[in-house]
C-alpha cells in the first residue's frame, strides 16, 4: 500500500512540475514577443 501511495505522490509531483515548466515557457515566449524589436 505504501508503494502505491508513493507512486501516486510522485506522479502528482511530476505533473505539478510539468505544469510549472509549461507555464514558465509560455511566459518566456510572451516576454520575448513583447520585447522583440519590430522588423520592418
Amino acid at each position: 500500500m505504501k508503494k502505491i501511495l508513493l507512486l501516486v505522490a510522485t506522479a502528482v509531483g511530476a505533473l505539478a512540475v510539468q505544469k510549472q515548466v509549461r507555464s514558465k515557457k509560455a511566459e518566456n515566449r510572451l516576454w520575448a514577443e513583447a520585447t522583440d524589436t519590430p522588423k520592418g
